[in-house]
């Protein structure tokens, strides 16, 4: 036999085209029981696999969502998509992951791909903000998206999001309370907002406790861990501090390296607190102290929000809250 149809399915089952067509796209009103269990027992004997481009065509939907991400090379973001996709396949939706590299040309591409392939939705997390190009893309070509992570957008676009300033304070109030005064932080690029917004946190929690945190203690990183160790091992050589918040784990581990070569001991000379808590920093020694962000569950979040508003046209930003996780990286100050 060769292909099979939807007409072969009906002839074996000994129902209309029109039967197999309501069970398949679970219509069950006016239909017995034991005509639909018929149904699906000859499609489950027979292997039948739908074709799927055929079936938008008459549903006008596709069940293929698009995901857009930054930098898939960071740890944070493979976390994000196991999340994702685990939501969309318990959805029945399959998910197309794209990477931008940090680039809104890749990134426009990416959609012009996407929308090709006729995906229901996309999710999208942009290096700081859409580009022109890209939201023109989207309203356009009336796509259903969400934004995740970062993004200008935040305040008037559904999506999820942290409250990176919360974070940010939690990390700077830690190190406070054990007693740290002489203190430094490495942000990320300093045009991304989720990097501003983490250094106000630290800098309230500092005001708060009366403590100072000089400008040239202000590290600006680009969230890599190959130049954080650069920045970092400079900045020891010619700098003493007992504490230092790092705006995201892979930093952190930058950071690590750099007081191990210059023999500086962590926590007992260097206290060091990361960000995000991706699943590398348990391997560390000592074990990293973090900022948890719950990614694989903010994945699993955006696709639901994407879904509800492919499915029912409603929308709703939502807001994580970060926690502290305390390990051993970090001590208190005699």
């Amino acid at each position: 036999m060769g292909k099979l149809t939807i007409k072969d399915i009906a002839r074996v089952a000994g129902v209309s085209i029109t039967t197999v067509s309501r069970v398949m796209n679970n219509k069950a009103e006016g239909m017995s029981k034991e005509t639909r269990k018929k149904v699906l027992q000859v499609i489950e004997e027979l292997n039948y696999q739908p074709n799927k481009l055929a079936r938008g065509l008459v549903t006008k939907r596709s069940n293929m969502l698009g995901l857009i991400v930054p930098n898939i090379s960071n740890p944070f973001f493979p976390e994000l998509c196991r999340g994702a996709e685990d939501e969309a396949n318990e959805r029945n939706y399959s998910l197309i992951i794209c990477n931008s590299d940090d680039q809104s040309q890749k990134e426009e591409n990416y959609l012009r791909l996407l929308q090709e392939q006729q995906v229901d939705g996309i999710l999208l997390s942009s290096k700081n903000r859409l580009s022109q190009t890209s939201r023109d893309q989207l309203e356009s070509g009336k796509i259903p998206y969400v934004l995740f992570d970062r993004g200008e957008e935040a305040s008037n676009h559904p999506g999820v999001f942290l409250d990176n300033e919360k974070g940010g304070y939690i990390a700077g109030k830690h190190l406070a309370d054990l007693g740290h005064t002489k203190m430094a932080c490495m942000t990320g690029p300093s045009e991304i907002l989720n990097a501003q917004q983490r250094l106000s946190g630290f800098q309230r929690a500092l005001t708060e406790a009366s403590i100072d945190l000089p400008k040239s203690f202000i590290l600006v990183g680009d969230f890599q861990m190959d130049v954080a160790y650069l920045i970092a091992k400079k900045f020891l050589q010619n700098n003493l501090v007992t504490a230092i918040f790092a705006s995201n784990d892979l930093m952190a581990c930058g950071i690590y390296r750099a007081a191990h070569e210059l023999g500086i001991q962590v926590p007992e000379q260097l206290s060091i607190v990361g960000f995000d808590d991706i699943p590398l920093v348990t391997a560390l020694i000592p074990k990293l102290t973090t900022v948890k962000q719950g990614t694989y569950e903010m994945g699993r979040k955006a696709i639901e929000l994407l879904i509800n508003e492919i499915e029912t046209n409603s929308s709703e930003g939502v807001i994580f809250e970060p926690t502290l996780i305390v390990r051993e990286s970090t001590k208190k100050i005699k």
